[in-house]
């Protein structure tokens, strides 16, 4: 792994036209496809672009055209950043599946920064039960937790195997068990493990180790390949096994019988739609959801990245930006 990646540099402030807003960014949250974009695992679509995509702030700009929001207001700023809006998948309400979409920190400038730009159509309305540091992670962690819950077809009361415990299950977690779900959490981390339990997961056992029951539904947040005959072989007849993560090491080839046959299905998670941010933002505020940060000064942004890479966060790592406003 090719550790300290990030260069700081001065770059001018991003003036918005259009329909677009400035932010100037309080927080931004890390998300492990910052970690992916830094290590090489994903290829940058714009060459030094800055990372971060779970950015909360205060629009300091506008474009002329904008109608959503005003100067002053808090807004978030999230992975999805532009759709075609016209190829068929678009049309058909699936744009986390558009032919040409963008994306924050990817195909443009991202969060780790003092402004960030973007369409006013992409960027979301801060429920105010949320402080920066919470609302952050949501962005992406919990939008994605989100979408990969559902994905998973987790039937009402049912029961969900975790694999992995970062930023986006611990979110994911409560979501289910607002909803009546019995949760077994699986990860490597012992840390992560009393972390599942005090949330309130039934169990939290090895990586690798039987959750204690056949789980109608799993979710693979950890990019570990090797993990998913593991996760297949737990589900009961029928269950559902969604891969949430934007990359993953290899998978190892899988049995019929064991891993697959009496219905069983393997799901990938693509990005999300702008109702799934909606919904999940609804929904936690709704809940009171609990939003674990480990914060780190802008400096230190690199060091953020590192301890994510060996599991040193608990929750979901924030870098402070400008986080007095």
């Amino acid at each position: 792994m090719h550790l300290g990646p990030l260069v700081r540099v001065e770059r001018a402030a991003p003036v918005p036209i259009g329909r677009e807003i400035r932010v100037r960014v309080s927080v931004c949250g890390v998300c492990r496809t910052d970690l992916h974009l830094a290590e090489g695992d994903l290829r940058p679509h714009l060459p030094g672009a800055i990372p971060g995509h779970e950015i909360v702030g205060i629009v300091d700009r506008v474009g002329d055209r904008v109608e959503r929001f005003s100067l002053g207001d808090r807004v978030g700023i999230a992975w999805l950043r532009r759709t075609c809006g016209t190829c068929r998948w678009c049309a058909a309400g699936h744009e986390n599946l558009c032919l040409d979409p963008r994306f924050t920190g990817w195909d443009a400038d991202g969060g780790y920064a003092d402004n960030a730009v973007v369409d006013e159509r992409y960027a979301y309305r801060i429920p105010d039960v949320f402080d920066d540091h919470t609302a952050a992670p949501l962005l992406c962690a919990g939008i994605i937790g989100y979408r990969a819950l559902r994905r998973a077809e987790l039937p009402a009361g049912g029961r969900l195997g975790i694999y992995g415990f970062g930023a986006s299950a611990h979110l994911a977690a409560q979501i289910a068990l607002a909803d009546g779900a019995t949760v077994h959490v699986m990860t490597r981390s012992a840390d992560a493990r009393q972390f599942a339990l005090d949330l309130g997961a039934a169990s939290a056992g090895g990586a690798h180790d039987p959750p204690p029951e056949p789980l109608d539904s799993a979710i693979l947040f950890a990019p570990a390949g090797e993990l998913v005959p593991a996760a297949l072989a737990a589900l009961d007849r029928s269950g559902t096994l969604a891969v949430a993560g934007i990359h993953l090491s290899e998978i190892p080839a899988l049995d019929y019988q064991r891993h697959l046959f009496q219905e069983r299905q393997l799901r990938s998670v693509t990005a999300n739609t702008r109702t799934d941010g909606e919904e999940f933002l609804e929904r936690a505020a709704r809940i009171g959801i609990r939003v674990e940060t480990t914060r780190y000064a802008f400096e230190d942004a690199d060091k953020a990245l590192v301890d994510l890479a060996n599991d040193r966060v608990r929750g979901a790592a924030v870098i402070d930006v400008h986080p007095d406003g």
